[in-house]
């Protein structure tokens, strides 16, 4: 795998556009202007920025992507590696990585544009003090779906709004959280009505695949073993291995074991923890076996890796 490194808010900024927002130099409320740049900080709206250029700079890398991105594709396609599952991300979608998803960018049309918001999990906790929406509370990973004419034409005016807003020189702070809000409940709507008819139309194995992969993403940094998620699913052991097999063309076994080191990677090249601390938060009996198993699936040593990365 390539080395990964870190790819947050600030850097997406510098890539797309100079400024993303005006702040109001003349605001007489100290608090609503450290307000003001508290949101321009933790908040990216953007309406039909250069992707290609971005992706052109990404190209040839993995990255950890910390905060949550929402794309509206509406030109052009691309071909991510996304939470080590291959997406086709094209023209008439919406787009969904949660915060600390893997991304491998890969191939790409010069003419791919659209909108979307990016935003930190500290300015999501705040806007939604009351209770986040499901879709973006960690049930889910990643995802990406077709709109309809009339579900993207919404999300369209509801980001023009947002972005609008937030130009002015003398927005209000709780327009702009709430304009938010609005737009991801309404993903999160869309999300829960697509997902709900797409798995009323999958087979009983393909809702199989489908549930496996959620839980490798959100259970592989600590458990290991293939029994776990054979109970989480409720079938056994032998007859998930064959199912994933089929499916997928890669074993159970090595979707989790690709999920580990994944995890292990970002933690030796993104953490100042040691080896033995990395093997126990990730579950393993002690740090020798750690090793072992790290130099079996990539050739080398967690310490070499750390140094290399």
């Amino acid at each position: 795998m390539n080395k990964i490194r870190p790819f947050n808010l600030a850097e997406l900024k510098e890539i797309l556009f100079s400024s993303v927002q005006v702040l109001d130099p003349t605001a007489q409320d100290e608090r609503q202007l450290l307000l003001k740049d508290y949101i321009s900080q933790n908040l990216l709206v953007a309406v039909n920025p250069p992707v290609n250029r971005l992706l052109s700079k990404l190209s040839g890398d993995t990255y950890l992507l910390p905060e949550m991105r929402v794309m509206v594709i509406t030109n052009g396609e691309s071909k991510p590696l996304v939470n080590l599952v291959r997406r086709q991300f094209q023209a008439g979608q919406i787009c969904f990585l949660s915060p600390n998803s893997i991304l491998q960018p890969g191939d790409y049309s010069e003419d791919i544009r659209g909108f979307g918001i990016s935003l930190t999990n500290e300015l999501a906790a705040l806007i939604f003090s009351d209770g986040m929406p499901r879709t973006f509370d960690g049930h889910v990973r990643d995802f990406n779906f077709s709109l309809s004419e009339d579900e993207m034409e919404h999300l369209k005016r509801l980001h023009e709004m947002l972005f609008e807003m937030q130009q002015q020189r003398g927005y209000s702070v709780q327009a702009v959280l709430h304009l938010v809000a609005a737009f991801l409940w309404q993903v999160d709507y869309l999300w829960t009505r697509h997902e709900g008819e797409n798995r009323s139309s999958l087979s009983r194995e393909q809702k199989l695949f489908s549930d496996f992969i959620q839980l490798v993403g959100r259970y592989a940094a600590q458990e290991h073993r293939i029994e776990f998620y054979a109970n989480q699913l409720c079938i056994s052991p032998r007859y998930m291995s064959a199912l994933i097999k089929q499916l997928s063309g890669k074993g159970a076994k090595q979707w989790i074991d690709e999920a580990i080191i994944t995890r292990a990677k970002v933690s030796l090249r993104h953490s100042n923890k040691t080896v033995a601390e990395i093997a126990d938060e990730m579950n393993f009996p002690n740090p020798s076996f750690f090793c072992k198993y790290f130099k079996r699936l990539t050739g080398t040593t967690p310490q070499s890796a750390r140094k290399a990365l």
